[in-house]
């Protein structure tokens, strides 16, 4: 199911604006035009320009989007992103839910750079996880992309991810696949499969089972990770994951793992600092 942007869109600005954005009706002539920019406060990388331009277009069909910068730029402070003009009332009904958006945005793309940066000389690719703010997942994830990050199952539906408590449930790591091809071929779903595994018994468990597509290590110390792929390697895909930092990550790609998952690139972000003023009436 794809994503519905003006439907969120609307759903935004009804939370927001309800029967009418009062004080800008009170205190702006209806008549009033003018131009708004788009203030960059903090170093980072942008991102949420196209959210921007449909939330305008959206709200006001006559408002005018003069884009400056690009999503996935690297910004500083001083610059301009935007600008937008048209009738003040509609700039200033729409200045929240953009600024919300793009703020949260930049932030996830900022840190998803950093991450991604850290590994960038090996192969392996970070990736979000499900560790989103609830129905935000759409924007976070694009961001994430934006950052040059990759993204990991959208939600539970499109990927069967074998956690740790799926394994405990089910008893064993045999049982658990086991149950898990029957309900595809009974569902008549082609979905990939991933397992999570904690330990080397694990591991080995998932080697003699095989008919999954990725497997990752949770928790595994960077030694332990490398000795891990040593035993995969060109069986299955490799994805590591648990508590890995901005300090650690380069560690753990070096082992030669394809995937490297980080909760931290969408659930603790701070949100980048941007305004936006109007220069013109």
């Amino acid at each position: 199911m794809g994503f519905d942007l003006n439907a969120f869109i609307k759903q935004a600005l009804e939370e927001d604006i309800r029967e009418g954005d009062h004080t800008s009706l009170a205190t702006i002539a209806e008549d009033e035009w003018g131009t708004a920019i788009l203030k960059v406060k903090d170093d980072g990388v942008l991102a949420g320009m196209e959210v921007a331009k449909a939330i305008f277009n959206h709200f006001d069909h006559s408002l005018h989007f003069d884009q400056i910068l690009n999503d996935g730029d690297q910004i500083s402070k001083g610059q301009e992103a935007f600008k937008v003009s048209g009738k003040i009332r509609s700039i200033l009904s729409t200045e929240r839910l953009v600024l919300n958006l793009m703020q949260r945005m930049s932030g996830v793309a900022t840190t998803t750079a950093q991450y991604a940066q850290a590994i960038a000389h090996t192969k392996a690719k970070v990736l979000d996880t499900r560790k989103t703010t609830p129905l935000l997942r759409w924007f976070e994830k694009e961001a994430v992309k934006i950052g040059g990050g990759v993204n990991h199952r959208f939600g539970l539906y499109d990927m069967i991810l074998i956690k740790d408590n799926h394994v405990d449930g089910a008893g064993s790591i045999e049982a658990a696949l086991n149950r898990t091809h029957d309900y595809l071929t009974f569902k008549n779903l082609d979905l990939r499969i991933e397992l999570e595994v904690r330990n080397f018994e694990e591991l080995q468990q998932a080697l003699d089972h095989g008919s999954l597509d990725r497997i990752m290590l949770d928790n595994f110390s960077p030694a332990d990770t490398k000795k891990a792929v040593e035993l995969i390697a060109g069986k299955f895909e490799i994805e590591s994951s648990g508590g890995i930092t901005l300090e650690t990550i380069a560690a753990y790609a070096e082992t030669g793992v394809d995937f490297i998952s980080v909760g931290a690139l969408t659930h603790s972000v701070k949100s980048l600092d941007l305004s936006l003023k109007v220069v013109s009436s």
